[in-house]
């Protein structure tokens, strides 16, 4: 079955058309930066130098109080929402693979941004950047995006969410919104790279996507295990009681990520692979202030 049928595009405008309604038409793509400058909403005054605009004077303060004064207004900037895709081989794990769901899920938050011609970007991302959809806009861009995203396979190495981030933060770029669509099986751990992001003043949201077989897998006995993101075979025996201490370690990871999110603010949404991608969006959209009222 293919990733984005003709289904997925109907679904991606009419998730467009009932963002609009649900949020009253403050969908992701229309966030805003507000910024100082020449906008028409009055911010403040500051004080006249020698070259500034006689225009931005404020001549009514003038007459009352013998001050120059300059208006200052904001102005609204277009959000740019860059998009750090997992690609690493853990994301290919699961019926169906956690890998469709996040790539449909890049597409479709993707696709929110296009439409109302904001500027989005694509790091595919395992060891390191592994691929790379550069800034773009324009909601006609949508179809080179898919197939971009259809070419992209679990590859590489283990996870190093904070080799991309450090590799990110050196571009010279505009500051926004990142979100993060993972596993989040990093063996050096999460919180170093959405520290990075924070510390460079950009806002970051994690989608963390699981299997059911992950967090409950039905194993017992003696085993060999591959390590999807090492490739290193383990030989292990399975018993009642070991599987419940996997179980307490792997429900600690999952509290550890929305414990992290809760501390510093940001938007954490978590979900099984199988849950439809137009779901999935309303419900993350909802949950995460990406989207404010």
């Amino acid at each position: 079955m293919p990733l984005f049928d003709t289904d997925f595009l109907k679904k991606l405008e009419y998730l467009a058309i009932v963002s609009r309604r649900v949020f009253r038409g403050q969908l992701l793509a229309q966030q805003r930066t507000r910024q100082l400058g020449t906008g028409v909403e009055f911010a403040d005054h500051r004080d006249y130098t020698p070259g500034d605009d006689f225009r931005h004077i404020d001549w009514s303060l003038y007459a009352r109080h013998d001050e120059l004064l300059l208006k200052r207004f904001q102005e609204e900037e277009d959000l740019h929402l860059y998009l750090m895709l997992d690609c690493s081989p853990s994301m290919g794990f699961g019926t169906p693979p956690k890998f469709d769901l996040a790539r449909q899920m890049t597409a479709g938050l993707a696709y929110m941004a296009l439409s109302n011609l904001d500027r989005i970007a694509i790091m595919g991302f395992a060891d390191g950047i592994l691929a790379d959809y550069p800034l773009t806009r324009g909601k006609a861009q949508i179809l080179g995006l898919m197939r971009f995203l259809e070419n992209l396979q679990p590859a590489g190495n283990n996870t190093s969410l904070v080799h991309l981030v450090k590799s990110f933060v050196q571009r010279q770029q505009r500051r926004g919104v990142v979100i993060v669509i993972s596993d989040l099986y990093d063996p050096h751990g999460f919180e170093e790279g959405l520290n990075i992001l924070r510390h460079h003043h950009y806002e970051p949201h994690v989608l963390q996507l699981f299997d059911a077989k992950e967090a409950d897998p039905p194993l017992r006995g003696e085993l060999e295990l591959l390590d999807m993101e090492s490739n290193i075979v383990n030989k292990v025996t399975i018993t009642e009681r070991g599987l419940k201490q996997y179980k307490k370690i792997y429900g600690e990871f999952m509290e550890r990520v929305q414990k992290y999110c809760r501390q510093y603010g940001m938007g954490c949404t978590v979900s099984p692979a199988d849950v439809p991608f137009d779901e999935l969006i309303l419900r993350m959209l909802k949950e995460s202030n990406i989207v404010r009222s």
